[in-house]
């Protein structure tokens, strides 16, 4: 039987390099985001290379509609899903009073409810045949608050957390869950979130989105609960149960400025 995996946000960053991984590792691709154009270029490159069919769909999950419609449309197309990586998601930086309201519902319909609907709607098929993986990518963010970004630094909290909690309700199906947790990282987020400017994104141990995509499709296949890429991001991550919380908050808002 192929294998497929579905992965959102594939235009770009991590989802792309993971696309390349699974592509390499002989699945077939389900590419899914916003922007057509670059999805056909890259399924292009990936079916020349590999030698694997990669279906692109344009779908914008930060829409209401769009999960029931991705899900309905690619088991229309006979497609079984074999692995399912939630990786579409983005920030905003700025005062939580002057960003606009429709982005900030945007980002939670996207990181939040966007990834729940599709890991439900999978998850369920995968439970059904008693086999399956889902990738669920959160951040180091998940660990702490985040003035200046606290509807994103929340929404990954939300993402970590679910993904541990489904993780425990599938395993006895047979079906593994796994949350990547990055820490900065050189992709377009920090472009969309207006924050290249930040110290956050200009730390030293700032790592490359195909570093981080090795590490997040290694520790799922091996059925890994949290992945952390990075030993200073795992330091940072680990340093957060032992420092005051009143602390950390002053540190991200640091950052995060």
């Amino acid at each position: 039987m192929n294998k497929t995996a579905l992965i959102t946000g594939a235009s770009v960053g991590i989802g792309f390099e993971l696309s390349k991984i699974f592509a390499r590792n002989g699945y077939n691709l389900v590419l899914v985001s916003r922007t057509q154009k670059k999805l056909k270029a890259n399924a292009k490159e990936l079916e020349s290379k590999h030698g694997i069919q990669a279906k692109v769909i344009s779908k914008d999950l930060s829409q209401s509609t769009a999960p029931q419609e991705l899900y309905d449309e690619i088991v229309a197309g006979g497609i079984e899903i074999t692995v399912l990586v939630n990786n579409a998601g983005f920030g905003l930086n700025g005062k939580f009073v002057d960003i606009n309201k429709d982005k900030q519902m945007e980002l939670i319909q996207l990181n939040i409810t966007s990834l729940t609907i599709l890991s439900k709607l999978f998850g369920a098929d995968m439970v059904k045949r008693r086999s399956g993986q889902i990738l669920n990518v959160a951040s180091t963010a998940a660990f702490l608050a985040g003035p200046f970004m606290s509807t994103y630094y929340a929404s990954k909290a939300y993402v970590l957390l679910f993904s541990e909690g489904i993780r425990n309700e599938f395993a006895k199906y047979g079906v593994d869950v796994s949350a990547l947790c990055p820490g900065p990282t050189h992709t377009e987020f920090g472009e969309r979130a207006e924050m290249n400017h930040t110290k956050l994104l200009n730390v030293p141990w700032v790592m490359t989105a195909a570093e981080v995509a090795e590490i997040g499709f290694a520790g799922l296949m091996n059925k890994k609960k949290v992945i952390i890429p990075g030993i200073m991001n795992k330091i940072l991550a680990f340093s957060t149960r032992l420092t005051p919380r009143s602390l950390l908050v002053l540190i991200t808002r640091y950052l995060n400025q």
